[in-house]
């Protein structure tokens, strides 16, 4: 999964999304560019998620927000159209996911003719660090098996803006033991999608009963001699919305990524 695409320039890999070729998750994809998570929302909660997200840096790191009713993101993916470059979408209509879609332009403009203008929201991803892991001999295991990474609820709340509040979802990687340490110092460096993990081994300490039975994404294997990591996970303000029940908002499908021009490197720090 994605690894065929991990060369390619990212404006050629959204070009192949928008045309349907891509319709997988996006790990692995466009090696050495930072990824997002998606949130579209009616421009009067605008104010309200900009508030959950600037008291939740570390499971919402802002990338960009878009202009009102503008379908782009300009300054972190030039040329780009925020309703066609994500491979599958989610619509959620007071908490209850109504949805999926390979692309909402549809629903987006007759919103917008109806009810109002959209605002979107580009949120730091972890997978724009799993290169950098790779880099250093880590290995990223839903990548070797070709499948989405796996994510949790947990019991860690965040804190509360206007009408959205929740608990944090964290993504999980096994790590080996002996390469712990490097993997937290290496996504340390990268505030901006995520940082370093907020929990390693012990899941039930976060709530988690099963392991095996992530809330979002596939299981993976965890081998002899290595450790869960839990870093926190962009999907965090879906479960907001599902928790706060908005009457409209659009979403990324957990492991679905919008793929950015922007540089990992561009993001240390």
């Amino acid at each position: 999964m994605g690894l065929e695409y991990m060369d390619k320039e990212p404006k050629e890999v959204r070009r192949l999304i928008r045309e349907g070729v891509i319709q997988s998750p996006t790990t692995g994809m466009c090696g050495g560019y930072a990824q997002g998570n998606l949130v579209i929302l009616p421009e009067e909660l605008a104010w309200d998620f900009l508030l959950f997200c600037q008291r939740n840096p570390k499971a919402c790191p802002l990338l960009e927000v878009s202009d009102a009713g503008s379908r782009s993101f300009p300054l972190t993916a030039r040329g780009s159209d925020i309703t066609k470059d994500i491979p599958r979408y989610r619509v959620y209509e007071y908490g209850v996911c109504t949805g999926e879609y390979t692309h909402v332009s549809d629903l987006f403009e007759e919103y917008e003719k109806t009810r109002g203008k959209l605002v979107s929201f580009l949120i730091g991803c972890s997978f724009s660090f799993e290169t950098a892991l790779l880099e250093a001999g880590i290995p990223v295991r839903q990548i070797e098996e070709g499948v989405n990474v796996p994510m949790f609820h947990t019991n860690i709340p965040c804190t509360p803006a206007g009408v959205f509040s929740g608990n944090m979802v964290v993504s999980m990687r096994p790590i080996p033991h002996r390469q712990v340490s490097e993997a937290v110092a290496i996504t340390a460096s990268m505030p901006r999608v995520h940082g370093a993990p907020v929990h390693i081994g012990y899941p039930e300490v976060l709530g988690i009963k099963e392991i095996s039975k992530p809330d979002f994404g596939d299981p993976v294997t965890i081998y002899d001699g290595e450790v869960p990591v839990f870093w926190p996970c962009g999907v965090t303000p879906q479960a907001a919305v599902m928790n706060s029940k908005p009457p409209f908002v659009i979403t990324h499908s957990p492991g679905y990524m919008f793929i950015t021009d922007l540089k990992n490197a561009e993001l240390k720090n």
